[in-house]
Parts: structure tokens; sequence; C-alpha cells
């Protein structure tokens, strides 16, 4: 791998594997509006949010963390608003007082606040404007949680800058054979630090889980029905992480591709594994890193938010991260992959709740059983439904299906969760 090539899957690491607390939409509200409310420099009147449906969706039932179990678009502006500390970006809610929460109890009561939809085609689009006795302000954000592409006060532009899509960056070209090569060759020291805060906090949310009642307790029953088998304690740990996350716990995680519960669903089960089969901890960042570039490399040509359940790529991704510890052959990771993405393909993302650590569950059980079915030379070949002759093809299909096949699926998500639920 050439120098340039490698520092830029590198920089995509760090890019990524980034820390938030709590779901990282309603996070992404509380920042734009610790923001707006900073160079409001006075007390809000009114505030006005637009966003496009995506954002409705994974805000609607999902508790703001520190807010004692507060949910909602409003509820996350107004805790940015009250308690944000904007230079902390996706951990902008990460201390709130007491004071402070009754301060956002009263403003949820007193301050009118409009929402609105946004017309955007954008998936994930973020206007909030507040105005005061004397100013007026409007933070925008884009394509990712934290991409501030707008911030004004009254007539004057502090930042504005486009948003480039996807399809008009040019990303370090992403290949699962490149991905394998950078894992098996990256020097151990380029990585530790980054993917030793990986391990360090994604572990810690999900012992939370585990040690207290957190949403559905997916993650606890799955361990009190099925026992401590390597393959069941990969998926109560991710589930059990979820479980906290989606029910307001105010531990941070690391993130993979804007999502905190692919991050938890690329790493557990591979930190699970590593530790059953002993292997060494370099072995153990080794297939990390892997893992997590396989699911960015399937998310990128998804986008961040879709109806397709990123935890489908990330259970995939898991994966192939055990396969490292197994077989470091290229074959059984392309099988992997494409088996594990057969299995899960039809999984619906219907916004951030409870359930989605049943989801992670059953997305990891996929990735585990794409896995045995490599080492055991089976495989999913083309023709067969939406498999085609390689696996960069078949990524590609999966790409299609989420990105352009699921777009009408996802408006009737979300007009079943905002009409009839």
């Amino acid at each position: 791998m050439n120098k340039k090539t490698y520092q830029s899957f590198l920089q995509l690491l760090k890019d990524e594997l980034i820390p938030a607390m709590g779901c990282t939409e309603p996070i992404a509200l509380a920042y734009a509006s610790a923001l707006a409310k900073k160079y409001l420099g006075e007390n809000p009147l009114s505030a006005e949010i637009i966003v496009s449906k995506n954002i409705i969706k994974n805000v609607k039932s999902v508790i703001v963390p520190n807010t004692h179990g507060l949910k909602g678009i409003s509820a996350a502006v107004v805790t940015g608003m009250i308690a944000g500390n904007s230079d902390l970006v996706l951990e902008v809610i990460s201390k709130v007082t007491r004071t402070q929460l009754q301060e956002i109890k009263l403003m949820l009561a007193t301050l009118p606040i409009v929402i609105k939809e946004s017309n955007s085609d954008n998936a994930l689009d973020i206007k909030v404007t507040l105005k005061g006795k004397q100013h007026c302000t409007c933070v925008q954000i884009i394509g990712e949680h934290a991409n501030v592409t707008l911030i004004q006060k009254d007539d004057l532009v502090i930042l504005k800058k486009p948003y480039q899509k996807n399809d008009e960056i040019e990303p370090p070209h992403l290949s699962v054979k490149e991905i394998v090569n950078f894992a098996n060759h990256v020097d151990i020291h380029d990585v530790e630090k980054l993917i030793n805060r990986q391990i360090d906090y994604n572990v810690a949310i999900a012992e939370e889980g585990l040690s207290h009642s957190y949403g559905a307790n997916i993650g606890k029953i799955m361990l009190k029905t099925y026992g401590h088998s390597s393959a069941n304690l990969a998926k109560v740990y991710a589930a059990a992480a979820a479980d906290a996350r989606m029910s307001g716990c105010s531990l941070p995680v690391i993130i993979n591709s804007g999502s905190g519960n692919q991050g938890l669903t690329v790493s557990l089960p591979v930190i699970i594994y590593a530790r059953e089969l002993h292997v060494s901890h370099d072995d153990l960042i080794r297939a990390l890193v892997l893992a997590n570039l396989i699911n960015i490399h399937l998310k990128t040509g998804i986008g961040r938010l879709s109806a397709f359940c990123g935890a489908t790529c990330a259970g995939v991704s898991a994966g192939a991260g055990i396969c490292y510890f197994h077989k470091n052959e290229l074959k059984a990771y392309e099988h992997t992959i494409v088996n594990g993405l057969v299995i899960n393909s039809g999984l619906i993302c219907d916004g951030a709740k409870p359930s989605c650590a049943a989801k992670i569950a059953s997305s990891v059980d996929a990735g585990l059983l794409g896995l045995e079915m490599a080492l055991n030379n089976s495989e999913f070949c083309a023709g067969e439904g939406i498999v085609s002759d390689d696996v960069e093809k078949t990524i590609e299909n999966i790409c299609q299906l989420a990105s352009k096949g699921m777009k009408e699926t996802d408006t009737e998500i979300i007009e079943l969760m905002t009409k009839h639920c």
C-alpha cells in the first residue's frame, strides 16, 4: 500500500471513530441549538426547527441523555440551548446540572417552538433558528451529524460552506481487498490509541447495560435465556450496550459511520471473541481496524440515514473482524460479508428506540452465521437473489437497494410513525 493510501485510511478511521453521547440525531440537534444559542448571546423568545424526515424518525422515540427521560425534537433542542457546550461537539450535553434540568423543563413548557419538515433531498438536514429580543441566529447541519454548513447572526454570515454529497467527494479507494491489506500491515502504533478508546468506551456502556435496567433489556434477557457461549455473548454485549444507549445512558460511545449503534455492533462482538479465544491485543486491534473499515465501506454507498437498518452492515462487519482470528484469507472475508449481507438485507430502520437492541442481536447473528458458512466452505452464489459474482458487486447491489430501492419504504415508514403511531 502506498503512503498516500495508507494515510487516507488512517485519516478515515480518525474521522469516523469519534465519541458521541446518546443517539446521534438528537445530539446533532442539541449541537446545532447550542451553537445557535452561543451566537445569539441572549435568551431566545422563540425557536424554529426545520429537519429532514429521517431526523424526525430517529429522534421521535429515543431518550435524550441527562434529561431524566425526555424525548423528541423539542427536548433535544432545548437541552442544547440550556446545557449545551458546543465545544464538546457530539458530547455537547454531557454535563447537565439539576438546576439546568429544571430550566429545560420550564423552557419546554413556555418557549414557542415551531417544528417543520424540510424539503431537502438530504436525509440528514437540521436547521435551528433562534429569535431573541435583539438578535436572530441560524445554524444548519447537513450530511453528517457535526457538519455545520451555516452559522448566521442577523445579516452577518459567520460561516457558510457548500455541502458535498458522497458522490462529489473523492474518498480513499475502499475495497475489501485493500482493507484486509491495510489491517494486516498497519503500524499498530498508528491506530492503538484510537482503537483502545473504542474498546474502553464501548465495553463500559455494554457492562452498564448488563448491570442495570434499560429499555427492553434485550441483552440481559438473551444472557439469561441462551447462556455464556461466545456467540451469545457477542450478541449480548452489543445488545446491552444499545439497551443503555437508546434509553438515555449518559456514557459516551465510539461511533462508526455517524452511528453509535453501528460503532457498538462493529466492535463488541470482536472484543468478546478476542477474549474467548485469548488472542493477542495486537491481533484484536487489527481485527477491529478491519471491522471498522468494512462497515465504513458498506455504509459509504448507502449514506448516513436510510430505511436500511445500519446494524445489518455492522453485524456483517463484526463477522469479518472475527474472521481475522480464524482464517486470515481474502476469500474467507469476502464470503463472510456476502453471506451475512444476504441473510439480513431486508431489515428496516424505523427510528432509534429500544427495539434497536434486538435488531443488533439479529444482525450480529447474521454476521456470525455468514462467518461459519465461510469457514465451512459454504456460500451463497451469484444469481441467487441479489448476490453477484464478486464481493464488490454484491456490495454495490446492497447499496443500490438501500439508497435507491428503499426510498419509498423510508417514506412509508415515516408516514406510519408520524401519523398513525
